[in-house]
């Protein structure tokens, strides 16, 4: 006889977790103990439910702090449930589930991120569905009792797609998350179908996590008209250990000698440059047009089709864990948990 999955439900923060007060109007954040009360359709699910709740912050406030808090809690709870959902903000939703992607190592169970545009106490919520359907996600097995999902995901508007993959695509519509680079894992629709070729499968299956991130980082938005005289100012008092330069295209820069003279410097001080173009989808193609042939000649790094989200928490994540810069312009390359197309 099989048993129950077991899921725990845990709450970050963000819209999804508020209610409007039936007197002022006013949102104030829910008592997650009430939530079978305002979800009464949890009840059906064939899932037994946790709850763990961290003092709610607005996603804005996100911070490595809560990572590391997440990732611990997943590694004691880890025996004990088949599926992890939590619930978070989604204007850093897509930051955060890139960095546990890479602090979560040998993960074979599901680790589901969601939210909701609208709160869970308003009429037209759309947090009820969006919750639904990442606890089922999060308890569903294939045919041989294993996780149909073994990787971080986030789900939204009938659509899972891979963590580290995902961007926040709207501010104001409900499929506010998307992920331009690679197909969604899964759509709801009558039965929830998943795209078994997408799924992420881990090459081992023993959790270790990685608390350990470096911040050590500074991001350079290119534009036309840019002053790098200024720029070189503004970045030549910092303690850097990589850079990420924000290219045109397929990581297209300025050919401009004062530009590319820093950089040189940069690199030979032992700094990563990494290039991520700032284009929502397409890759960074070093080579293909002279305007990027100068940068991968002295050494800068391609990002290849990562998403931003992806490659500052990557960067993060291995920073903190490899010493060997080597290694790290190595890995930065390889496909380490879904993140990129080799």
């Amino acid at each position: 006889m099989n048993s129950k999955s077991k899921v725990l439900l845990i709450y970050t923060g963000g819209t999804i977790g508020m209610v409007q007060d039936i007197h002022s109007g006013d949102l104030k954040p829910f008592d997650f103990n009430q939530l079978f009360y305002h979800i009464p359709e949890l009840k059906r699910l064939d899932v037994s439910i946790d709850i763990h709740t961290f003092d709610p912050i607005d996603s804005s406030n996100v911070s490595i702090d809560l990572w590391v808090s997440l990732v611990q809690l997943i590694y004691e709870k880890y025996n004990h449930y088949d599926g992890f959902v939590i619930l978070h903000g989604t204007d850093t939703i897509a930051y955060t589930a890139s960095a546990l992607s890479f602090m979560l190592d040998g993960l074979n169970k599901p680790v589901i991120l969601t939210g909701s545009q609208l709160p869970i106490g308003v009429l037209r919520t759309d947090g009820k569905e969006n919750i639904i359907t990442s606890i089922q996600i999060a308890a569903d097995k294939d045919n041989d009792g294993k996780s149909m999902v073994q990787e971080v995901a986030i789900y939204f508007e009938y659509k899972l797609f891979r963590g580290n993959r995902s961007i926040k695509y709207s501010a104001n519509h409900f499929n506010a998350i998307q992920s331009p680079n690679y197909p969604p894992l899964a759509e709801a629709g009558i039965e929830i179908e998943y795209n078994k070729n997408a799924l992420w499968r881990p090459s081992s299956t023993n959790l270790s996590i990685h608390t350990t991130l470096n911040t050590d980082i500074a991001v350079l938005h290119l534009f036309p008209g840019i002053n790098f005289e200024t720029i070189q100012k503004q970045f030549s008092n910092q303690d850097l250990k990589a850079l990420i330069i924000r290219t045109y295209g397929a990581g297209n820069a300025p050919t401009n000698k004062v530009f590319l003279n820093w950089l040189k410097t940069l690199i030979n001080e032992g700094i990563i440059v990494l290039d991520v173009t700032q284009c929502l989808q397409g890759s960074v193609d070093l080579g293909k047009y002279e305007t990027s042939r100068y940068l991968k000649e002295m050494g800068v790094i391609s990002a290849k089709d990562m998403s931003f989200e992806a490659s500052i928490t990557k960067l993060m994540y291995l920073l903190g864990k490899e010493k060997d810069i080597n290694v790290i312009k190595l890995l930065l390359g390889k496909n380490l948990r879904g993140e990129l197309s080799e």
